[in-house]
């Protein structure tokens, strides 16, 4: 991965913490690496444990931040967060995946954010 799309990344999982936060979240771990994929936002919301993707575009070139969510990569996901639960001893807890959307840039700031909760289901389909 290229460097500023590493830098657009962190920026994408900062600015999606910060949001967060804004909404009463409490962030409690960021980059998380499971034996199944990296988890970019494990956060906490009243009683849900929730793991939250984080999809940043510069441009539309490549599509929305929303279509990068590829079937393949919400099985990525679930696995990751049941490899963190497992891992966490929390198996049982109410848990969801969301993903925050954003379209900007670094110098431009965010043109676009977009959160939606409950983006992908906890069932795994393969």
């Amino acid at each position: 991965m290229s460097r500023s799309r590493r830098d657009l990344g962190a920026w994408g999982e900062k600015i999606a913490s910060e949001y967060l936060v804004s909404r009463g979240y409490q962030i409690l771990k960021r980059n998380v690496h499971t034996p199944e994929g990296e988890l970019d936002i494990v956060a906490k919301q009243g009683e849900w444990l929730v793991f939250v993707e984080v999809k940043a575009r510069g441009s539309r070139t490549f599509g929305s931040p929303e279509e990068a969510l590829t079937s393949t990569k919400q099985r990525r996901l679930r696995r990751a967060a049941w490899a963190f639960l497992e891992e966490q001893g929390k198996l049982e807890a109410d848990w969801r995946i969301d993903v925050v959307a954003i379209d900007g840039t670094l110098t431009q700031g965010v043109r676009r954010l977009e959160h939606y909760e409950f983006a992908v289901g906890s069932e795994d389909d393969s």
